[in-house]
């Protein structure tokens, strides 16, 4: 089903590197931004973006290979000319604790990469994402990686960590969010709801309206006809059953007799972890597998959450169908390919509403909408707050230290690692 805007706005165009299924570029149409090109190389992201955005030129082709005039050129783009914003998020699997944390992984080049064609195409606006893996993977590489090229290259930086749950997404997602201008240092979008659920949660934001719970987000589908695709509701059986009758709502693996445990859950659990960062042979999440709560909101929805996460009431796991709620995907959006593929497709997008959010601040200072013309100067990392909490890890205590000492004191204006906001 179509839900893309057919309107080209010339002065609003984005280039979505790493485009996935499309949930960056849904949430940035959503803001008003108009998408002149998705990238990305794997073939279900191309069928599925292209199925719900016809229309929009689609460059299937790895990243490290593309020029900037590649880009350009499949997005019809005149000569002399440059998109108003580039965004994307590299695949995520290289930092994430999620899996197996390989500093090495190739992968995690392709940051490299994102900011090369940034300094290449010098648009006004670029906007980055990631897990907050993201910030320790190989003791800070991957963030000089991002910050070298593009301070260089004039752009005002802000990095932060973020919780979408901040933003009205139904989900604890703690992600890492980059933004830069030519033209001015931007001002991130303040907080709309109030996370909580986990510790710390309700850090990113008090006395805001509660972020919306589990049931709120999926509990219209249970007691009506299949209406959306994906939502189809398998029943368990064997071990899986056994495991889901015994499970309450909030409780883990842990909470299962030995006999019931993944056998890589007791390996995993076992695992020491070093200065707050996982060993590259720690994979999975800690939890294995959990029943969620209706009345608060889902932990991150990744890839396998159609295998870990346990409906709050029904004695199955969540739908596909379900998870894309879950991360504020449309009923209409449709997801193609297996159903691991989709799930895959669901869990490394970026949530619209949250892309939403940021779009709409990211336009509110874009120069082009004024008329204006970037203001070529130098560069800086103006803020710095890569954490949510009151506290860090040994291992981010000493990333901060690296970037303050990189980026300071003539080339940084402001390192914050305290809460984003005290409400």
């Amino acid at each position: 089903m179509n839900i893309h805007k057919r309107e080209r706005k010339e002065n609003l165009t984005t280039i979505d590197l790493f485009c996935g299924s499309g949930g960056l570029s849904l949430g940035l149409e959503r803001a008003g931004f108009s998408t002149a090109l998705a990238v990305d190389n794997w073939q279900i992201a191309h069928d599925t973006f292209t199925h719900n955005f016809p229309g929009v030129p689609f460059l299937l082709a790895d990243i490290a290979q593309l020029k900037g005039t590649d880009l350009t050129s499949a997005a019809n783009i005149n000569d002399g000319e440059r998109p108003a914003l580039i965004a994307g998020g590299p695949p995520c699997q290289g930092f994430s604790s999620a899996g197996r944390r390989k500093p090495k992984d190739p992968r995690n080049t392709l940051v490299g990469h994102f900011a090369r064609l940034v300094a290449e195409l010098m648009p006004p606006l670029f906007l980055f994402e990631n897990v907050e893996g993201f910030l320790t993977t190989g003791r800070g590489a991957a963030v000089f990686a991002l910050l070298d090229p593009l301070i260089e290259s004039g752009y005002q930086v802000h990095l932060h960590k973020v919780n979408a749950a901040n933003y009205g997404v139904p989900q604890l997602r703690k992600r890492v969010i980059v933004v830069g201008s030519l033209k001015m240092a931007l001002s991130l979008p303040a907080p709309t709801h109030s996370a909580y659920g986990a510790p710390g949660a309700h850090l990113g934001g008090r006395f805001f309206p509660r972020t919306p719970t589990v049931q709120e987000a999926i509990g219209d589908l249970e007691n009506t006809p299949v209406r959306a695709s994906g939502h189809i509701r398998e029943p368990l059986e064997g071990t899986d059953l056994q495991r889901c009758l015994i499970l309450k709502p909030g409780q883990t693996m842990r909470d299962l007799p030995a006999d019931l445990q993944h056998d890589s859950f007791a390996r995993r659990a076992n695992r020491r972890v070093m200065d707050g960062t996982p060993t590259e042979r720690r994979g999975g999440p800690p939890s294995g597998l959990r029943r969620l709560r209706s009345n608060e909101p889902s932990k991150t929805i990744t890839g396998s959450a159609i295998n870990d996460f346990l409906h709050p009431s029904d004695d199955r796991f969540l739908t596909i169908r379900e998870c894309a709620r879950l991360q504020t995907f449309p009923d209409e959006f449709d997801f193609i390919g297996t159903k691991r593929e989709q799930a895959l497709l669901i869990g490394n997008s970026v949530p619209p509403l949250l892309a939403e959010a940021f779009g709409k601040l990211l336009i509110r200072d874009c120069p082009q909408v004024h008329g204006e013309e970037p203001l070529y100067q130098k560069g800086a990392l103006v803020t710095f707050r890569p954490t949510l909490s009151n506290g860090m890890s040994p291992i981010l205590s000493e990333i901060t230290s690296l970037v303050k000492k990189r980026y300071g004191p003539n080339k940084i204006a402001e390192v914050e690692t305290q809460p984003l906001f005290h409400a």
